[in-house]
């Protein structure tokens, strides 16, 4: 059983900041990528940042400048700072891992997902 945690959403005012926190635990092997995704209301999922196990990352244009992803592959975490939010940035925000457990391949793995509201 893998279990995927998010933490840190809640309500700020436009140009504030929010760290979101992801920690993946049970029993799960090894972790590749992890990610950052949103949803806004009525409107797709999105990614908004990843980081390979390298600690390569990738953002999406709206978060370029603004957010950074970061992971720790020890205590199997991944943050996404966020700063100068705006309303546009509300949203629910999910947690993504990619990762393997005993007699099974490479798995998507999803939070439940934490708010983010960015009150203008």
């Amino acid at each position: 059983q893998v279990q995927v945690l998010e933490s840190g959403g809640g309500l700020v005012q436009a140009g504030g900041s929010l760290i979101l926190s992801c920690r993946v635990s049970g029993s799960v092997l090894s972790v590749g990528t992890m990610a950052w995704y949103r949803q806004a209301p009525g409107k797709q999922r999105e990614l908004v940042a990843k980081m390979t196990g390298a600690g390569v990352a990738t953002y999406v244009d709206a978060a370029k400048g603004r957010f950074t992803i970061s992971r720790d592959n020890a205590q199997v975490t991944a943050d996404l700072q966020m700063n100068r939010l705006e309303p546009e940035d509300t949203a629910v925000y999910y947690c993504y891992a990619r990762g393997r457990v005993l007699h099974r391949d490479y798995t998507d793995y999803w939070g439940q997902g934490t708010q983010v509201t960015v009150s203008s």
